[in-house]
Parts: C-alpha cells; sequence; structure tokens
C-alpha cells in the first residue's frame, strides 16, 4: 500500500522542520510513504530548510493560490491509495500512519479514518486535548469534532467526491468532511492519539475567529439550508469577543450579543426558534441591570 502526505506551506519556517521530522518518522517496510510539499513561494527560512530535505521530501515553492490550492494540487500530484493532510505547522505523533494503514487493510469498507489529536503549544507541548468524538454526521453539523491532521482518506473518495473548494479559506477541510457525510462516505473513528494540531496567537484560525464562523455559515447554509443555533451562537460571540471585554462592559456586551445573534438568525435562518428564543430571554434575565 502507498500513501500520500501533503503538506500546504507559507511562512512557516519555525515550524516545518519539527512537521517534516514527524512525517519522515513514519517511515516503514510496511508500505511505501510518499510525501510532498506545496510552498507557496515563502520568504522566510522555509525554503532553506526543505533544501536540506531534498533527497527525503519532495517539493515545490512558487506563489499559489491559498492553503486549499496547495492541498489540492498535493493530491493530484501523488498517487498513493490513502491520501494525509499535515499542514506546515501540525505534527504527526509515532506510529501514526502505521496504524491507519493497518486500520484500513483490516476494515476495505472504510473511507475515511480518523483519530485522537492534541493542541499542542509552539514547543510541541500538549495544551489539551483536541475534543474530538466517535462519527456522527447530525453531530458533525453542530460541531467539527474531527482533528484535521489526525485524518486520512482513500484517494477513491476524491475521485468520487472531487478535490476540497478552493472558495474557502478557513473550513475547507469541515466544508469536506460534511460533503462526504452527505454522499455516504464512510468514516471510522480511530481512538488512538495520532496528531498534534497547533495552537498559538499567530495562528490563522485564531486570529480570524469571526470570518472563520462567518464561513463556517454560509457553508451549513449552501449545504443544509440552516445554521444551527450553535454555530449562531458561535458567531456571534466571537463578534462581540472583537468588540468587547466582557469584564468590563457585561451590559453592554450582553445587549451586543443579543441583538448580533437575533440579526445573524434572521440573516441566515429566517427565523428563531423557541429554544434560542429562550436563551435570550435567559441570558438578558442574568444581568443585574440595577448596577
Amino acid at each position: 500500500m502507498k500513501v500520500s502526505i501533503i503538506t500546504p506551506s507559507y511562512n512557516q519556517g519555525q515550524f516545518i522542520e519539527r512537521t517534516l521530522q514527524s512525517v519522515l518518522k513514519q517511515r516503514s517496510e510496511d508500505y511505501e510513504l510518499e510525501y510532498v510539499v506545496f510552498d507557496g513561494g515563502s520568504s522566510d527560512e522555509t525554503v532553506q530548510i526543505l533544501e536540506q530535505y531534498s533527497q527525503s521530501v519532495r517539493w515545490v515553492s512558487k506563489p499559489d493560490k491559498g492553503q486549499t490550492n496547495a492541498v489540492n494540487m498535493g493530491i493530484d500530484a501523488t498517487d498513493g491509495e490513502i491520501i494525509g493532510w499535515l499542514n506546515s505547522d501540525d505534527v504527526y505523533y509515532s506510529d501514526a500512519v502505521s496504524q491507519v494503514v493497518k486500520y484500513f487493510i483490516e476494515h476495505p469498507n472504510v473511507d475515511v479514518v480518523y483519530g485522537k489529536a492534541d493542541h499542542i503549544d509552539v514547543n510541541d507541548l500538549p495544551i489539551e486535548a483536541y475534543p474530538t468524538e466517535p462519527w456522527n454526521f447530525e453531530r458533525l453539523k453542530d460541531t467539527c469534532f474531527i482533528c484535521q491532521p489526525a485524518l486520512f482518506f482513500r484517494r477513491s473518495i476524491v475521485e468520487a467526491n472531487g478535490l476540497l473548494d478552493e472558495s474557502l479559506n478557513y473550513c475547507m477541510d469541515y466544508e469536506y468532511w460534511l460533503r462526504l457525510g452527505i454522499n455516504g462516505v464512510k468514516f471510522s473513528y480511530l481512538g488512538e492519539k495520532l496528531a498534534g494540531s497547533r495552537l498559538y496567537a499567530d495562528n490563522k484560525t485564531l486570529r480570524s475567529r469571526v470570518g472563520v464562523h462567518k464561513e463556517i455559515n454560509k457553508v451549513l447554509i449552501r449545504l443544509f439550508h440552516k445554521v444551527p443555533d450553535k454555530w449562531i451562537y458561535s458567531y456571534a460571540h466571537a463578534i462581540v469577543l472583537s468588540k468587547f471585554d466582557r469584564k468590563e462592559s457585561p451590559k453592554l456586551s450582553v445587549l451586543f450579543l443579543c441583538a448580533v445573534t437575533l440579526f445573524s438568525t434572521f440573516i441566515w435562518n429566517k427565523s428563531i426558534s423557541m429554544e434560542m428564543r429562550g436563551n435570550l430571554i435567559q441570558w438578558l434575565k442574568g444581568v443585574n441591570w440595577k448596577k
């Protein structure tokens, strides 16, 4: 069996060598490992590091159309039966690929395998366990419980369902899992820790929370014609956190949160659920307006 690992990269020189090493340590006599890096023309030390690994890693560094485009180019440039996608600031844990290959061989009806993971800091130390859960498609609509670097899929699902959506900047992975779920792709949960997903101040997702949640809600409307209340709340909270210190302005924060939540649910869902109505009332009642 051949496994293709793809790393999209751009100006992650402080982390990419650890990413490269974590992949190369996955080599085994039990399968063939193919590794490619598509770098978007980094201006930091990334290229110099890649040059040091040229005998083990196939790489390209030139301007691209962003992370999603880089992953898609990597998929097109490889031919392994199993595909893994590891960003240039994340890492695989020891024997992650071996465990995944073994699982795919033992479960030929499974199309996608994902495992447990950690959020890690800049020094590769675990901060907390990533909140992964066993597969449940209805639950996936409410929360993304799959950690992207800990997921692997058969090339056959790409051939049947297409590549990642290059119009997306943040939630291209979540949209893909949802799209595959809609199309009946068989997911399976491997209860082993496979990867570390880096969490730090300059992380693209952390510094763009409002944009992330807005894009997720647009995806949900497109796929299901409705945004679950949970994602409306998350979007509203992200906006409030970007505007206010909730400890310094608790009353204004609650009023703004209620207003954004109402506006958002009517924009996306054209209505308000009874549960949301009750929650908004409780939020307002919970404020001591006399202070």
